[in-house]
């Protein structure tokens, strides 16, 4: 049986996802475009209204896309479910080590539950979890950004696959995206290093070949293991638990029929409306 996706992308949520997504490339990759006049340095102060800025857009076009796909009580209830679990399950490992078992859960829901659902399901899970642990801070609309693509990507992976074909991919996609995530979180903070004397630090207006080079000595010397112990602890979740949350998920999205659409008729005999048929939307 097919799983059924609780928000179906059309044009408009897909636009409003596009868009988010290329303001987080820019919101990301800026520091490599900094024209050599540029003082990053010296924007600390200005940093929390940008990102309190990027939160704004964060939080519109999630909505577009939840807005367009006519998202129901159940839908809504299974994302408040699934984004409570996640908050709750982030202080676990307090980050000790990269064990961080939430990642796991955001990996699995966004393989069932599909693209867009995972984009909006990942971006409140980080901002309830951010609430829950007084994490609030000029870096949770950028986690926010980073997870929901992180949850998202799982919604994109190939959909036929099931069993342990479908473990090793998931297995293979959280220990990736693991690493990409630490990176892009790295990538927020780093630009802002500047007045530290380092020869990782970020120096404005330097070609993009030597900043790049410093990025990823940065990434090495500051967050390998944290990213590394991520991974690894998502790869052994997925493995160990995996099964059991994906019955699990699939079950809920199917009795919960987030998109089935009820028909009723009126027949030529003047009896009152009666149902004629159930649909269910394609996965």
């Amino acid at each position: 049986m097919k799983s059924v996706k609780a928000i179906r992308l059309g044009p408009r949520s897909i636009a409003a996802l596009a868009l988010a997504g290329a303001v987080g490339v820019v919101a990301f990759g800026w520091p490599f475009l900094a024209p050599p006049t540029s003082q990053v340095g010296t924007h600390t102060q200005d940093a929390p209204w940008l990102f309190a800025g990027l939160l704004l857009l964060l939080v519109a076009v999630v909505g577009a896309a939840i807005s367009e796909a006519g998202l129901g009580p159940k839908a809504v209830a299974m994302m408040g479910v699934l984004a409570a679990t996640g908050a709750a399950l982030r202080p676990i490992g307090a980050g000790t080590a990269g064990i961080e078992p939430m990642f796991f859960l955001m990996v699995l829901s966004g393989r069932v539950l599909g693209p867009g659902f995972g984009f909006a399901l990942g971006s409140t899970t980080m901002f309830a979890s951010a609430l829950l642990t007084g994490g609030v801070g000029p870096w949770m609309p950028f986690q926010m950004m980073a997870m929901g693509w992180f949850t998202m990507g799982a919604g994109l992976l190939p959909g036929r696959v099931r069993g342990r074909a479908e473990l090793r991919l998931l297995a293979l996609y959280g220990f990736t995206a693991a690493f990409a995530y630490g990176t892009a979180m790295n990538l927020a903070g780093w630009p802002f290093m500047g007045a530290l004397a380092s020869n990782i630090a970020f120096v404005p207006g330097d070609p993009v070949p030597e900043n790049l080079a410093r990025f990823l000595a940065y990434c090495l010397a500051t967050s390998l293991g944290w990213d590394l112990g991520r991974a690894v602890c998502t790869v052994v979740l997925t493995f160990l638990l995996g099964p059991a949350v994906l019955r699990a998920l699939r079950r809920a999205t199917r009795r919960a029929a987030f998109e089935t659409a009820v028909t009723f008729e009126t027949s030529l005999s003047g009896e009152a409306p009666h149902m004629t048929h159930i649909t269910n939307y394609p996965a």
